[in-house]
């Protein structure tokens, strides 16, 4: 990877999340990394921030990178990918990073023989926390794979799947930080009902959260024997849990799963027909 160039083909939130990762991890030397974007400003605070290069100009990133990520919204990487498409040779290796576009989409746009990694990252990303997946394309290799593996662990923790679970990734951590902040504000409001205040229940809710989730992945234990450990007979978490069960709590973040889920598939569905064409 450190031998690698890295073009970013947009400069958004994700794009700077990786960035700023792969610096503080020093996989690459800034020098190795270029991002284009439309909107100059953002270019400009990159290059400060990093000291990266940046262009405006798709194809001179295209000509300068070993490694391409697209990460662009979907509503535009069809118009992205008919411009550059031409210029990807079959040495470089395309990773995609724009939800619910379906590799087939993607090499439908590309030279015969391209090489595709699809990836579903998260937002925690920007805060070096995320969640990714990512899937080889038709002709990916176990190389390219090790590629875009360390390009997302420099952000965060990643796994290895089939792309027929991309959906099911984006019904659980690509949507689920939204599932979890609702539950810490919901938990803060629980706090200030009680009596805290309001910054005081959100500090304390958020830490819970984070600190449940850093002894879950540090100890390797099941959740519900981490669960056990602080329910004791009579006491005050077996109250709040009998409560949470009452209100089918379980239930209902399997179900929002399984909603995001079939979202997905449905939008991967329309995406890849639009893209085909």
């Amino acid at each position: 990877m450190k031998s690698k160039s890295i073009g970013f083909v947009g400069g958004g939130n994700m794009a700077s999340a990786l960035v700023k990762g792969l610096l503080h991890s020093k996989v690459v030397e800034p020098g190795a990394i270029i991002v284009s974007d439309v909107k100059a400003d953002r270019l400009a605070l990159l290059a400060q921030t990093h000291g990266v290069k940046t262009t405006s100009d798709n194809h001179e990133l295209v000509r300068a990178s070993d490694v391409i990520v697209l990460a662009v919204k979907p509503q535009v990487i069809d118009k992205v990918l008919e411009s550059i498409g031409g210029d990807v040779k079959p040495a470089q290796l395309v990773v995609s990073v724009a939800a619910g576009v379906p590799v087939s989409a993607i090499e439908a746009r590309l030279p015969e023989g391209a090489h595709v990694v699809r990836s579903m990252p998260n937002t925690p990303a920007t805060a070096l926390a995320g969640a990714t997946a990512i899937a080889p394309g038709t002709h990916a290799t176990e190389d390219d794979l090790e590629i875009a593996r360390a390009l997302f662990s420099a952000v965060g923790r990643v796994v290895t799947l089939d792309e027929t679970l991309i959906d099911a990734v984006t019904g659980l951590s690509g949507s689920g930080p939204a599932y979890v902040m609702l539950m810490i504000e919901a938990l803060a409001d629980g706090g200030v009902k009680v009596g805290l205040h309001r910054d005081t229940a959100l500090l304390l809710a958020a830490q819970t959260v984070y600190g449940s989730a850093k002894l879950l992945l540090e100890t390797g234990e099941h959740p519900g024997r981490l669960k056990d450990m602080v329910t004791s007979p009579g006491g005050t978490a077996i109250a709040g849990l009998h409560t949470l069960e009452s209100g089918g709590l379980r239930r209902t973040l399997i179900d929002a799963v399984e909603a995001a889920t079939n979202r997905a598939a449905a939008l991967g569905e329309q995406m890849a027909a639009k893209m085909k064409k």
